[in-house]
């Protein structure tokens, strides 16, 4: 069996790939060479279980997506520097198999399965996933010849846990490039934000999802800013934690997202009011990856309704 029978390559996915790698580089800068070993362990993973699942549904006609290269590397991407090689693969083998594999693969999952599987993580392995914190490096070569930040680089809290602990915001320049506590992708709002550019303009990703998750959550951030509910800075808060990274690579998912425009704008509507309730007035400090596996469950609902209403509107006008 060669690679061109066992292999689906997928133009789009190739696009996002493409994307991503300025932000993988960085990761690696920031945190060491285990940024790629761990990368390399969970597209691994999520290949052989995308094959085993698979092959039972299709027998031998099977073929590894390229979207689960994807689905591996951004679920890599949201980890922390420090999470365990054993973590990560129990948790790519869950979104691929649970999130993609039981409703039949690519193209009829419900949930994005890089959430999927950060989500199963997250709540499964709270210590491994919320405790410990790489401190990014600096200077060059930083990380390329390192293979992870020293243990006396160790923090135990990101931006947004620290502003929710202590009210001490960091700095917006540092939230732009990148240079603070975090996720391995998701703290460079500049490379994330080059990175919707070239999707959006190779419509790869629908902007109507991106601008409408982005300007809902800033949108209802500013109003409780304004008027004394809240103490977090609305661009503070749209910059720190995962948001922009989720807003830009997980809720444009093709799959789970809608594919009308009306749907896609009232989807990103809800995601970003769902992110800030739960950052609000709920325990997690962060609360787009809820949001997200939430909004999913309602595109099919939405879209209904939209094109019901579409019909209705255009029999009146008739």
């Amino acid at each position: 069996m060669n690679l061109k029978t066992l292999f689906l390559w997928q133009k789009p996915m190739q696009r996002v790939k493409i994307s991503l790698i300025p932000i993988v580089l960085l990761a690696t800068y920031f945190y060491g060479l285990r940024v790629l070993v761990l990368q390399a362990i969970v597209l691994l993973a999520g290949m052989i279980a995308e094959y085993l699942i698979m092959r039972t549904i299709q027998g031998d006609k099977t073929k590894i997506t390229e979207a689960v290269h994807v689905t591996s590397i951004l679920f890599a991407l949201s980890l922390p520097p420090t999470v365990p090689y054993w973590v990560a693969v129990v948790g790519i083998i869950f979104g691929v198999v649970f999130a993609k594999g039981v409703f039949g693969g690519f193209g009829r999952n419900i949930f994005n399965p890089a959430l999927a599987a950060r989500c199963f993580v997250y709540v499964s392995f709270p210590s491994q996933m919320t405790i410990q914190w790489a401190k990014p490096m600096s200077g060059f070569p930083g990380g390329f010849l390192k293979y992870s930040s020293a243990p006396d680089m160790i923090t135990s809290a990101t931006p947004i846990i620290t502003m929710n602990k202590t009210g001490q915001s960091t700095s917006l320049l540092s939230l732009f490039l990148g240079n603070v506590s975090g996720s391995m992708g998701e703290t460079s709002a500049v490379l994330i934000l080059l990175a919707a550019i070239f999707l959006i303009v190779t419509k790869t990703a629908s902007w109507k999802i991106i601008v409408s998750t982005i300007a809902s959550f800033g949108i209802i951030s500013t109003l409780f800013f304004f008027i004394g509910l809240t103490q977090v800075d609305p661009l503070f808060a749209i910059l720190s934690g995962g948001f922009m990274f989720g807003a830009v690579f997980m809720a444009t998912d093709p799959v789970s997202a809608p594919k009308d425009d009306t749907t896609r704008i009232i989807y990103g509507v809800l995601i970003g009011l769902i992110t800030f309730i739960i950052r609000r007035y709920s325990l997690f400090t962060e609360g787009l990856m809820f949001a997200i596996l939430i909004a999913n469950m309602f595109v099919p609902l939405l879209e209904r309704t939209v094109k019901e209403l579409s019909a209705k509107r255009k029999k009146v006008t008739a």
